[in-house]
């Protein structure tokens, strides 16, 4: 393995409070990476440093989701600035910061970001008609799901103001031509969230691949459904599971070749 993917422990140099966050940033990026959601390099999760206003953590640009530990999380602010970053030639990719800059500073109530370019988000986002709710994973975003048209690449500020004001209150948006995005007041609800985006869209172009006409539930139904379904209405979305992704991550780590997430 290449020594660049490995990175001394910040543990006893951070907050207790920071030090649980990198831990928690870092198991998300292996379980996006463990459910095939990763593109190369590409795309972040981001999470609100405890206690530091402002600040976020993020993942090195060059950096595979499987390589990424606790230790390797730079820190930066809302406008992209790096408050600190391991000691390597490794930076952060700009459209880390306008993208999740924009949804961390508009939304007081998120503290996770999560942005995707999954085959399935992509093909989705390229259908006129969006996310259809074909199933009860999808219904969940019924009424509850953002669309924002493409502007090119996100390296453009200008665009903070109306991707911020296309997602409203949401914590899920699929970027049209683009790619997916969730967010959370945790970063464990906003995996979730993400988890069931991407899985609607797999069955989703799975379905219309199948050449056949499809079925929705009525309109009554569909709303019922969906409310149900939203963060909090029978329990918080990503507390239960959590622990078994740890787990898992745990499980895996003992026998893969890649540094453990929580180094």
């Amino acid at each position: 393995m290449n020594d660049r993917s490995q990175f001394a422990s910040v543990r006893e140099f951070v907050s207790p409070e920071e030090w649980q966050a990198r831990l928690d940033l870092a198991a998300c990026y292996r379980l996006v990476d463990w459910y095939g959601m990763t593109d190369l390099i590409y795309n972040h999760i981001t999470l609100a440093v405890p206690g530091e206003e402002g600040h976020l953590l993020i993942n090195l640009y060059g950096l595979l989701y499987k390589e990424i530990t606790a230790s390797s999380l730079a820190k930066i602010d809302l406008d992209g600035n790096i408050l600190w970053k391991p000691d390597t030639h490794y930076g952060i990719n700009k459209a880390g910061y306008v993208i999740h800059g924009a949804v961390h500073r508009a939304r007081k109530d998120v503290t996770s970001v999560i942005h995707t370019h999954t085959r399935a988000g992509m093909a989705v986002s390229s259908m006129k008609c969006g996310l259809l709710p074909l199933n009860q994973t999808a219904i969940r975003f019924h009424g509850h799901i953002a669309y924002h048209d493409y502007e090119g690449p996100a390296i453009d500020l200008a665009e903070r103001e109306r991707l911020v004001r296309d997602l409203g209150p949401h914590d899920a948006m699929i970027l049209r031509a683009h790619g997916l995005l969730t967010c959370g007041a945790t970063i464990q609800q906003a995996f979730n969230t993400m988890y069931q985006l991407e899985l609607s869209c797999r069955t989703q172009v799975d379905a219309m691949a199948s050449r056949t006409e499809l079925d929705l539930p009525s309109e009554a139904v569909l709303e019922k459904t969906a409310a149900l379904y939203q963060p909090g209405v029978r329990r918080p979305f990503g507390v239960l599971e959590w622990p078994a992704m740890l787990r898992l991550l745990e499980y895996e780590g003992n026998r893969s070749p890649w540094p453990p997430y929580w180094h």
